[in-house]
């Protein structure tokens, strides 16, 4: 059985991942109390101490206004300590799998869905260090798999902890009858982390390179979003009184970076779309009207 070690095994993917395979594989589940991403020599010092065959790296400050307000912690956390890590796995000759992020091309004015030839562009400081990250993989390590995640949806569960995501985000409009604004500027694939975690163990053999994960998506976020207040039952004058357009935001450029997965669904890994993703979700749950 091989042995992964997993960073930031507290957070959504990585404990959603950890619990859906914990049989597959024996794991090592590296977080903060073992080493703070804030210090990439102590990141270093506790990976290169570790035996494993593979490290599947999810840990980062994925938060976008974070990152801008301190660019130079988020450059330790993101860059300088996965520079760290890939040092290890050379080390050790591990494979390594890293998760990447839509928000690479957030910065490309070309209509998506994006395959993984369309060169990064990036107008965040999270984006930015994304793709610094992939730079230095390329440039360091031949047994790499880099994964470029879709926005992940989810809801949470016994030992699970989902992140903030359209669904959620148009359950707590709802419920707390709290008017909420989803962006009518932009395109991004969302997806059922359900699928990833399921599907993990194919994407561990897959040969070294980038690939793009998502399910299909043609909607606005907007749109997105009363799709899934029509799911949920809402009535129209609700969806009408708390999942509100916002136009405002990126009216100076549409973004579109929805992301192709063509590459893996050719390896027999899909992720559907985005309403039956939805469906899938909302029935798992028993929130499906």
């Amino acid at each position: 059985m091989k042995t992964i070690l997993v960073t930031g095994a507290n957070g959504y993917l990585a404990s959603y991942i950890v619990k859906e395979n914990k049989d597959k594989f024996h794991w090592i589940k590296m977080t903060r109390q073992d080493a703070d991403l804030s210090d990439p020599q102590a990141v270093y010092d506790y990976v290169s101490k570790q035996d494993f065959d593979l490290c599947f790296h999810t840990a980062a400050n994925a938060t976008t206004a974070l990152c801008e307000e301190n660019s130079s912690l988020a450059h330790k956390i993101n860059v300088e300590s996965t520079m760290k890590i890939v040092d290890a796995c050379k080390e050790k000759g591990a494979r390594l799998i890293f998760c990447s992020t839509e928000q690479i091309f957030n910065g490309v004015e070309a209509s998506g869905p994006i395959d993984e030839e369309q060169t990064p562009c990036s107008v965040t400081v999270y984006g930015q260090n994304k793709i610094e990250c992939e730079e230095y993989i390329h440039e360091h390590l031949e047994d790499a798999i880099i994964l470029r995640y879709t926005w992940m949806m989810g809801l949470s569960f016994e030992g699970v902890k989902a992140s903030p995501s359209i669904v959620k985000n148009v359950m707590n409009a709802l419920l707390y009858q709290e008017p909420t604004l989803f962006t009518c500027n932009e395109k991004r694939g969302m997806t059922y982390a359900k699928h990833l975690a399921k599907q993990f163990e194919a994407i561990t053999r897959l040969e070294p390179g980038v690939y793009h994960v998502g399910a299909q998506n043609d909607k606005t976020t907007y749109e997105s979003a009363c799709y899934v207040a029509q799911k949920l039952g809402a009535s129209q004058k609700a969806i009408e009184q708390y999942i509100l357009p916002n136009t405002k935001r990126y009216a100076d450029r549409f973004r579109d970076y929805r992301l192709n997965a063509d590459k893996l669904a050719s390896q027999g890994i899909t992720f559907g779309t985005f309403e039956s993703n939805v469906d899938e979700l909302l029935t798992d749950f028993g929130w499906k009207k």
